[in-house]
Formats: structure tokens, sequence, C-alpha cells
């Protein structure tokens, strides 16, 4: 048997390595629970990051998209402008008569290229006509009935007239044709 002195030396160096060992333990709890943190901060600055570029991706394509509708759309007000000038010169050329082709071909050839050439452009800068025809059905989102009225021989909803051609800027609706409706029941 150990003498008391020998016991309590083992006893002290036993409660020792102990406390070293719950000591080391507590350390290992704390390193832990850091690292815990470190790793759910670092989630976090991962995740703000993330958020921030899908931010920036989807401010460029508003940029982008805001960039394209500037220049199909930025133009829409002086193209709506121009029709009128479209539609007096339409109405100027289809006045003219053949003693008037006669007389003054030289201004009747120039008006008729000036007409060849604002319809060049309206065409380069998307403008595109609506040239709907009599009998074809009405369609309220190119169309605009100017008036109804009953026509033997037709269905209603069909063009009986065409007052005006229509223009589209590229998919949007510029002006609707104006045209005449039948009103036909039956």
């Amino acid at each position: 048997m150990a003498e008391p002195k020998e016991e309590e030396f083992l006893d002290d160096v036993a409660n020792a390595e102990a406390e070293e060992f719950l000591q080391n333990l507590d350390e290992l709890e704390d390193e832990a629970i850091e690292l815990d943190e470190l790793k759910a901060e670092r989630d976090d600055y991962k995740d703000r990051w993330m958020r921030a570029l899908a931010d920036a991706e989807n401010s460029r394509k508003r940029a982008d998209k805001a960039r394209r509708d500037a220049e199909n759309y930025g133009g829409s007000k002086l193209a709506r402008d121009m029709l009128p000038v479209y539609d007096n010169m339409k109405r100027a050329i289809e006045s003219i008569t053949d003693e008037q082709k006669e007389s003054a071909s030289g201004v009747i050839t120039g008006i008729e290229l000036t007409m060849r050439e604002l319809l060049n452009v309206f065409k380069k800068h998307g403008l595109e006509m609506i040239r709907p025809e009599v009998g074809d059905k009405f369609d309220p989102n190119q169309h605009e009935a100017m008036f109804e009225a009953p026509v033997p021989g037709t269905k209603a909803g069909e063009i009986i007239q065409v007052s005006a051609e229509g223009f589209m800027l590229h998919d949007r609706l510029l002006r609707p044709a104006q045209v005449g409706v039948s009103s036909n029941v039956g």
C-alpha cells in the first residue's frame, strides 16, 4: 500500500490533471463557440455579397432595358408629330389629276419621291404602317372605330371604310388605324 503522502500527491496530480483537462475543455468550447460565430459572420457576409451581386445584376438589366426603350421609343413624340405630314402628303398625291401630272410632272415626281423617302425614314426608325382593308375584322388593339353603320352584305365587326392608316412604333401602337365598322346584326 502507498503511503499517505504519496496518495495525497497522486490525488493532487489527478486533480491537477482533471483541472487542466476541464480548462482545456472550456478553451475548446470557447474556440468552438468563436468558430461558430465566425462561420455565422462569414455566412452573413456571403449572403450580403450575393444580394449585392443580384442587386447589381438587376440594376444592369434595368439600365439595359431603359437604354433600349430610349433607343426604340425616345422619338415617339417626333414620330407622332410627323404623322399629319404623311396624311397631308398622301391627300395631296391622291388629289393629283391626270392634267396636273402632265403640266407639272417634275413637281409631282418630287412630291412622290418625298413621300417615298418619308416612308423609308419611318421604316428605318421602326415605324410600321397598319393598313387594314375593307372586309377585315375590326381589331380594337390596332383600329379605332370612327363610326358604325349597317351595310348590306357585311357582318358585324367588319371594316367597311378606312379613313386613315395606323402606325406602330416597334411593338407599340403609335396611332390606331381609323376605320368605319359594320353594325349589321345578322
